[in-house]
């Protein structure tokens, strides 16, 4: 039997590519990238290959096994395997992907913990590391290769299929996850709180007990269960991603009209000048894409009346021979 394929990690697979090595290499994969948009604008992100790689990573983040039918490949089903993703990108490269609306209706969104810090530049400045930072950095260093120089638990006679063992919660453990979990579905109904993230907020107990358990096994590896504490922690960190989403979701919503809007302006300046007005119709039938429905059209006409682009014509105006009672003036530019 030939040894293992030896990558842990690659930076923009197609997910063709990502099931092709799982069957010979190692059986987990890190789709690991300080620069995102290798990811985020790779072959596997493509239009056309979109929707069926960001399908298969939910189905691998489920626990399902991968299973392909393929005509040269044949049949290919691989139990037991692990993918995990871990993109540095910046804010304008993060957002095509937080924005990108196939990608929250299939649900590949809901499955990351997103967060953005403040920029730190002003506040670098130089000093030299402390020696319990020092020490702690060491610390953490040999514990993660302790770990990792552990021999994997494997299914007996297979080379690479994964068979972890079982990790329950403690009595405490399950009641404090109990009790997040009804405080998140009060909190995700209509007009609550976590409604704007309904998505992600329906995998915040999940992320909670996947937080825990991975807390747990750095602290001991041979931990039996997840401690109160171990769940505590979990519970924690979750809130902070919510908060974060909630955060993101809002700042990116005001940044995706703004976007809207100024390219229906510029669309504006170049395609309809001279004309006497324009309606709603006009945007949604003609305009740029992004805007194909009254409730779209509507929304960028809000934005750029309230930054003086256009002004309501009282009465309605004559457009193209169509009398249109709702109708706006171009203001022209300075």
């Amino acid at each position: 039997m030939p040894p293992l394929e030896p990558l842990l990690t690659c930076p923009e697979p197609t997910f063709e590519g990502l099931v092709k090595l799982l069957a010979v290499g190692w059986p987990s994969i890190g789709i690991f990238a300080s620069e995102g948009g290798q990811f985020i604008g790779g072959h596997g992100m493509s239009d056309d290959a979109k929707l069926r790689t960001v399908a298969g990573l939910s189905a691998a983040w489920d626990g399902e096994p991968i299973r392909r039918v393929r005509g040269g490949d044949g049949i290919v089903v691989l139990p037991g395997r692990r993918v995990a993703i871990h993109l540095m990108a910046q804010p304008d490269v993060a957002s095509t992907l937080l924005n990108d609306h196939l990608l929250a209706d299939q649900g590949i969104l809901s499955r990351f913990l997103v967060t953005a810090p403040d920029a730190a530049s002003g506040k670098r400045t130089r000093h030299e590391p402390s020696a319990e930072s020092d020490a702690a950095m060491r610390r953490y260093g040999a514990r993660l290769l302790e770990i990792l120089e552990r021999p994997l638990p494997l299914a007996a006679d297979t080379q690479n299929t994964l068979a972890p063992s079982v990790l329950p919660l403690s009595p405490e453990a399950a009641r404090l996850w109990k009790g997040f979990y009804d405080h998140v579905e009060r909190r995700v109904a209509a007009g609550g709180e976590l409604e704007p993230v309904r998505g992600l907020a329906n995998k915040l107990p999940e992320h909670a007990a996947r937080l825990a358990a991975v807390l747990a096994l750095v602290r001991n590896i041979e931990v039996g269960e997840v401690s109160s504490a171990d769940m505590a922690a979990g519970i924690e960190l979750t809130q902070h991603y919510a908060a974060e989403a909630l955060r993101l979701f809002a700042a990116s919503r005001v940044s995706a009209e703004l976007h809207l809007a100024d390219r229906t302006l510029k669309w504006l300046r170049a395609h309809w000048t001279g004309k006497p007005a324009v309606s709603l119709p006009d945007l949604y039938q003609f305009g740029p894409n992004g805007i194909r429905d009254k409730a779209k059209a509507s929304q960028v006409v809000r934005v750029l009346q309230d930054h003086g682009h256009l002004v309501r014509v009282e009465g309605g105006a004559e457009i193209d021979g169509k009398w249109r009672r709702d109708a706006w003036r171009l203001v022209p530019e300075v």
